[in-house]
């Protein structure tokens, strides 16, 4: 839900997470509703403390979209080796470094998956956790594969984020899919399958990268602070703001995918969320290994 820009005041909780003023959308469908929320979408935009608004990193951070529509425009080698670094140096638990980045160009992905890079990405990674290169070294988890499995997805999606940072900071775009062209998360079995990928690596999501083609688009719409932050017991959120913030997540997809919706999108997530279920239980788990 997009709130007025505040600064530490009154309104700060007790764990200094500011307690927004809170406005309800009372009309959620129809018409009205959907240019309502369109409105508070284009409305959005990052709460900067005005003592930090030049402050170029965060600039970066808060200027980021996620971009589906890319220039043909091939992305420099050297740029590109910048963003695989800024993966490879990413922190990690215990420094395991449990991720892989399996590395396409336009020309790669097509010979790889027979199809263009989506939206005309240039470059692509699909982002792996990888649990099985440290058990030829160190099997630290023998009895534990969920932590195992759970320690490599963070692992691995805070070198998912360096990337995406990075490249935004090199004027590269990019967008984070778990589900397009059958190389995301939900097609772990098929992705499992066409990279030979071994026992304990998982495919988590793609990144595809590009120059920007067009104005980068609206804020998402982002739920308050005083939703997402608490200090000592856990904060119930408030029913009416994610009626809210739904009805903007909605809008937002309806007015960017004319000939589809939000919840036909999220059927379709649910068609394959099973078969993706099992395919990853076999990746992460290891009973019947024999190892």
């Amino acid at each position: 839900m997009t709130q007025p820009e505040t600064t530490r005041n009154s309104l700060d909780d007790e764990a200094g997470c500011p307690r927004l003023p809170r406005r309800t959308n009372r009309s959620r469908s129809g018409p009205i509703g959907f240019v309502r929320s369109l409105l508070r979408i284009l409305a959005g935009k990052p709460q900067v403390p005005p003592s930090l608004v030049d402050n170029q990193l965060l600039k970066v951070i808060f200027n980021r979209r996620s971009m589906r529509s890319f220039a043909k425009r091939e992305i420099p080698d050297d740029v590109f080796a910048a963003i695989l670094e800024a993966g490879r140096l990413a922190p990690s638990t215990v420094n395991l470094q449990s991720w892989s980045f399996a590395v396409f160009t336009a020309a790669t992905w097509r010979d790889t998956f027979d199809r263009p890079v989506p939206f005309q990405g240039q470059r692509a990674i699909i982002v792996m956790g990888d649990t099985y290169r440290d058990r030829l070294v160190l099997d630290a988890f023998p009895q534990s594969p969920l932590v195992e499995y759970t320690i490599a997805v963070v692992n691995a999606s805070l070198a998912a984020m360096n990337m995406n940072i990075a490249a935004e900071a090199l004027g590269v775009s990019s967008v984070m899919l778990s589900e397009t062209g059958r190389t995301g998360l939900l097609d772990a079995g098929y992705l499992k399958q066409t990279l030979q990928l071994p026992d304990g690596v998982f495919p988590l999501m793609t990144i595809i990268f590009g120059y920007p083609r067009g104005p980068y688009p609206p804020l998402p719409p982002r739920l308050p602070l005083d939703q997402i932050c608490f200090s000592g017991k856990y904060h119930i959120a408030d029913r009416a703001v994610m009626d809210d913030w739904l009805a903007q997540m909605k809008a937002g997809y309806k007015a960017s995918h004319l000939l589809s919706s939000f919840d036909a999108q999220l059927r379709l997530y649910v068609s394959k969320i099973g078969q993706a279920e099992a395919d990853l239980k076999s990746m992460v788990f290891r009973e019947g290994r024999g190892d």
